[in-house]
């Protein structure tokens, strides 16, 4: 699969833990990238300050769906569903276990 044209979710869903080229701070989940172009595109794309994991990600059905808003919907669940219980996840914290 290509990357879909103005679609941009791979880099706005998922949260950056380390900083990356050009960012003062890690990037939030929801928070487009800074070098997320108003074309959706990577403006660092095959230059290499383009970290690691931007670099590993390829475009899937199974993480892109069929349009931009299934992809962001697909990744921001992802990123929730694998946040640590430290950053906020209280699904399974000692309050909210069942007896």
């Amino acid at each position: 699969m290509d990357c879909r044209i103005n679609c941009g979710a791979c880099c706005i869903a998922p949260s950056f833990k380390q900083v990356v080229f050009g960012m003062d701070h890690p990037k939030h989940a929801g928070e487009p990238c800074i070098h997320l172009t108003t074309d959706m595109r990577c403006a660092i794309y095959g230059q290499p300050e383009r970290p690691g994991f931007c670099q590993a990600f390829r475009a899937d059905p199974l993480f892109c769906g069929s349009s931009r808003e299934e992809a962001l919907a697909i990744l921001s669940d992802l990123e929730r569903t694998t946040l640590p219980l430290s950053q906020g996840c209280t699904a399974f914290s000692s309050q909210n276990r069942p007896d």
